[in-house]
């Protein structure tokens, strides 16, 4: 992993680096032994059924997987550990604080299955940024020791469709070295993935180096739209898990699919490798217009025309006739 960090705090060198005049980088594929490796989507899209299993799936394969849940909804690891939901860093940093004691990994990290994982949290509905309390995660994992740690693949669960800064830390910041996107055939989830999209090629623009390895299509009913976007996009369709009953069934009921005793094993060690070996690739984002094209125009109101308000029209009852100062002449 990366070298110790130094002693500014860390939304200081976020601060510091967005001023820094960085070189346009190559295409290239991930040098370094750990895979740093951020999936988006919108919320409840599958995200944390599909890297609940594909981390399981992965550790079973003999490789050594952290799983970190960036999700305030804190239910990244809900599937992995049967629905039991573990300590977040946020809710124990502030205990601990309280108390006058420190964090220790013990405290924030959990495993099964050969998986180590861990959830950021977040604050409470109204009090607080989400984006924050991911920065504030980040720096207590930091001085946890993160780039210390000795992982093949560490996986970063993320909200997609909030925009704020803490949430494209990933991306900003070159913390990972790809992106994976999770959708399906349906125009939010589309949006969200292409978001992600222009997030990535924005900070290419600027220097990053972060670029997408591919698209999952969850809930995949062979309506083809993901696929079509995927192509338009120039990313890759990693997996496509189908839309069905036995796998819904499962994941409400917090069953783990992603290992070779269930029938859909074969399904998440192909995604496993498929995540492993895909390089990071620059997208071509669409545009919103090539968006709507994906879809039958009776689904997202193609025809439409934009009919301009009037100041009439916002008055409503209180408009009032005022005459006119334009002076017109009477025809010769």
């Amino acid at each position: 992993m990366k070298d110790a960090p130094d002693l500014k705090s860390f939304d200081q060198r976020l601060r510091d680096e967005a001023h820094e005049d960085l070189a346009d980088i190559a295409d290239r594929e991930p040098t370094k032994k750990t895979q740093i490796i951020a999936i988006y989507g919108k919320g409840g899209i599958g995200k944390s059924f599909t890297l609940a299993n594909l981390s399981h799936m992965m550790a079973e394969q003999g490789k050594r997987v952290l799983l970190i849940g960036c999700d305030p909804k804190s239910d990244t690891t809900s599937l992995l550990f049967g629905g039991k939901a573990c300590p977040t860093i946020i809710e124990t940093s502030t205990r601990k604080s309280l108390a006058g004691e420190q964090v220790a990994i013990g405290d924030v990290c959990f495993k099964r299955g050969g998986v180590f994982a861990m959830e950021l949290g977040g604050p409470e509905v109204g009090r607080g940024c989400g984006g924050r309390g991911i920065i504030h995660g980040f720096e207590l994992l930091e001085k946890l020791g993160f780039h210390d740690w000795d992982f093949d693949f560490v996986l970063l669960d993320f909200l997609g469709d909030v925009v704020c800064g803490g949430f494209g830390l990933p991306i900003a910041r070159d913390m990972a070295q790809k992106v994976i996107l999770v959708g399906s055939n349906d125009l939010q989830s589309l949006y969200v993935a292409n978001n992600v999209c222009s997030a990535v090629e924005y900070f290419r623009g600027l220097g990053g180096n972060v670029g997408v390895a591919g698209l999952v299509i969850n809930k995949d009913d062979g309506s083809g739209e993901a696929q079509a976007f995927a192509e338009a996009a120039g990313v890759p369709v990693l997996a496509a898990i189908p839309q069905d009953d036995d796998l819904r069934r499962k994941s409400a009921s917090y069953q783990i699919v992603g290992t070779g005793q269930s029938p859909w094993g074969a399904l998440f060690a192909e995604l496993a490798e498929n995540v492993a070996g895909a390089p990071p690739v620059r997208p071509t984002p669409l545009d919103q217009d090539a968006l709507l094209g994906l879809f039958d125009g009776s689904d997202t109101g193609a025809g439409v025309v934009l009919e301009p308000a009037t100041d009439a029209d916002m008055r409503g009852k209180n408009a009032v006739a005022k005459p006119s100062l334009e002076v017109i002449y009477d025809e010769a």
